[in-house]
């Protein structure tokens, strides 16, 4: 790659580390703001959850299409484009007259907003050595990661402060100068679309026939439903527990965010000093441990370290299975993690159903815990079959 090649991808990768900043945002900001939209419309804290299943969900069936527009018509120029869109969607969600009409708007802002991260990993293995590939995806997701960390304090500050319908009026704004940024930075830069017929379904299809991806695939489904299934409901835990002000329950699941970049600082030495299959062992571990800690803490301030390391715990399995997606099929590697990001997407949205419904007959703490045993078990597993998603 020429110097002046190499010195847009990395203008490149900054931008869309940029975007995937604010879908990190929107994607954790409800988290805080539950146990007051289940007060405002009238419902239960697993009701008001719709609202995330509703994003998650989106999220997964949009990238499904994104992976091959971004193959096809250029991931700078998907990504762009879709800022746009869900700026507006996000501006709607202030104005949602029901808890089902801001469940709707959600899953419209999912559809655009998923786009910036798995496009961006797929950038990254279009332009970045696979030898540099791992500290790349993990310096880019620190992007998203910033995003995710102060997106439940985002959520709760506007929920005690200005109310929960101009944090996302706000949060739209940003979106559309994002946008604006990337369009202006990266249009020069565009390719022409690719000649033929646009077939994403055949594309998946054709994906799935092998047994790399689809073990890929089934991880992402369990990495997320476990993880997530257990910290989405940390929030309504910590109001029940310990009636926490909505602003301190966002510091609490700021924690992830946080882990999740001392994980990106820490990367090199790592993968150095575990390797692989130790990182995605330590990391399973690790979650199971936190997760059942947060279940038994007698005090809100033991869940600030847990919090953290739950962030770095779920970072070591997560990364280093995202690496395995920009790898699983280079000739369709748009359309690869496309699928890998759907079903890490899908596996949130049923593990926060699941998680919902569980709650309901057996109560948070011990439901945490056992969520968190099931992540553990992941990572046991993976560490003893990593060598199944070799292409």
């Amino acid at each position: 790659m020429r110097p002046s090649d190499a010195s847009r991808s990395r203008e490149a990768i900054l931008l869309l580390a940029l975007a995937g900043f604010n879908a990190g945002i929107s994607l954790r900001c409800v988290e805080p703001m539950l146990p007051r939209l289940a007060v405002e419309f009238d419902s239960s804290v697993s009701a008001a959850a719709s609202v995330m299943t509703a994003f998650a969900f989106a999220y997964a069936g949009a990238v499904l299409v994104q992976g091959p527009l971004g193959d096809r018509f250029g991931k700078l120029r998907v990504v762009t484009l879709a800022m746009a869109l869900s700026g507006a969607a996000c501006i709607g969600c202030a104005f949602a007259w029901s808890l089902g009409s801001l469940a709707a708007l959600r899953f419209v802002t999912a559809i655009f907003a998923s786009a910036s991260v798995a496009l961006g990993m797929a950038y990254i293995g279009d332009v970045v050595p696979l030898e540099q590939r791992q500290p790349t995806i993990a310096h880019f997701i620190a992007g998203s990661l910033l995003g995710q960390t102060l997106g439940p304090l985002f959520g709760g500050v506007f929920t005690d402060w200005a109310g929960w319908r101009a944090s996302f009026v706000v949060l739209g704004a940003v979106f559309l100068l994002v946008s604006l940024i990337l369009f202006v930075r990266t249009a020069q830069s565009w390719p022409r679309p690719a000649p033929g017929r646009f077939s994403p379904l055949a594309i998946h299809r054709t994906l799935l026939s092998r047994p790399s991806v689809r073990w890929l695939v089934g991880t992402g489904v369990a990495e997320t439903f476990f993880f997530f299934g257990a910290y989405a409901f940390l929030g309504a835990f910590f109001k029940l527990r310990y009636d926490l002000s909505f602003t301190v329950i966002g510091l609490l699941l700021a924690g992830y965010g946080l882990g999740g970049l001392l994980y990106s600082a820490l990367v090199g030495w790592l993968i150095r000093a575990l390797g692989e299959r130790g990182l995605v062992l330590a990391g399973g571990a690790l979650g199971c441990l936190l997760f059942a800690a947060v279940a038994v803490a007698p005090h809100w301030a033991y869940t600030i370290p847990c919090t953290l390391g739950l962030g770095l715990a779920f970072y070591m399995i997560h990364n280093t299975v995202q690496l395995k997606a920009t790898e699983v099929a280079p000739d369709a590697r748009g359309a690869a993690v496309a699928l890998y990001a759907s079903a890490w997407a899908s596996g949130q949205a049923t593990g926060v159903a699941a998680m919902g419904v569980a709650v309901a007959w057996f109560d948070y703490a011990p439901m945490i815990a056992a969520f968190g045993l099931g992540f553990g078990l992941l990572g046991v597993w993976l560490r003893s079959n990593l060598q199944r998603f070799r292409p």
